[in-house]
């Protein structure tokens, strides 16, 4: 049974790089919204019609209770994508509908240090784990994007090394050598450093690289167990989010088979 949506009405609209809009969400729906502790809390964004709702997930970058209002991040390529488009051209007033949130990851305060990577759609679930991160945390970071253009800032308390790489190109514009498993972030997260201790693992992206690429040298190369790793796919290349879904589905049944 779907969860119940708040409408929210948008603020103001943020260019945060060349392929990142930030979109501040507020208005009186915002007393319906319950937050959580989750630093990977997401949502899902109603787009379409009712009769013919269309759903995209994103995660929230962060809940302002004194302003109230919530900002999400979206990566835009173009008229590429539900979302992105919408976003890219939003306006002060416009309004949108918003199940959850969910969650499932927060950096452990037990760990020795944290390993986090992403893509560009796991830019904000990164940024809120390193804002809560302590001082005295250690972090080392890798994010894929499409060039320099796309970095951004990262807030933090935390002793964080953060290493961006780039693909040369949007993420849908490149070829398969710098796709899926050979995506600069799978080199980049196996050519690391390995501290020692017991790490707390956040890895997500697009889903060959991350389920393929990266999760089997986490999981099995390094001995890092389920309780202290979070890996999963936020979207698969050529596919839509529907399509991902049947993926997804098929892929944990394979696994649960196996």
């Amino acid at each position: 049974m779907p969860r119940p949506s708040v409408v929210l009405t948008v603020e103001r609209t943020e260019q945060l790089t060349p392929h990142l809009v930030r979109v501040y969400l507020g208005g009186p729906g915002f007393d319906d919204f319950a937050p959580n502790a989750f630093t990977d809390a997401y949502v899902k964004l109603v787009f379409g019609t009712d009769e013919e709702p269309v759903l995209r997930t994103y995660t929230v970058r962060t809940v302002d209770t004194v302003n109230r209002r919530i900002a999400i991040d979206f990566v835009v390529h173009g008229d590429e994508g539900v979302a992105g488009r919408w976003a890219a051209n939003a306006q002060p007033g416009d309004e949108l509908a918003m199940r959850g949130p969910g969650g499932a990851y927060a950096p452990r305060g037990d760990a020795d240090w944290h390993l986090l990577a992403g893509d560009e759609s796991a830019v904000p679930a990164i940024a809120a784990a390193l804002a809560a991160m302590p001082a005295g945390a250690r972090a080392q970071v890798f994010v894929e994007a499409a060039g320099p253009e796309d970095e951004i800032d990262f807030v933090t308390a935390a002793d964080a090394t953060v290493t961006w790489v780039h693909r040369g190109a949007g993420a849908g514009e490149v070829g398969d050598d710098r796709a899926g498993e050979n995506a600069p972030l799978v080199a980049a997260v196996r050519g690391a450093e390995w501290w020692p201790g017991r790490p707390h693992v956040f890895v997500h992206g697009e889903a060959q690289s991350v389920m393929h690429g990266i999760r089997p040298y986490i999981r099995k190369e390094r001995g890092v167990t389920a309780e202290w790793a979070s890996i999963s796919g936020y979207w698969r290349r050529g596919r839509t989010e529907e399509g991902f879904r049947v993926w997804k589905s098929d892929l944990a049944a394979a696994e649960t088979a196996g």
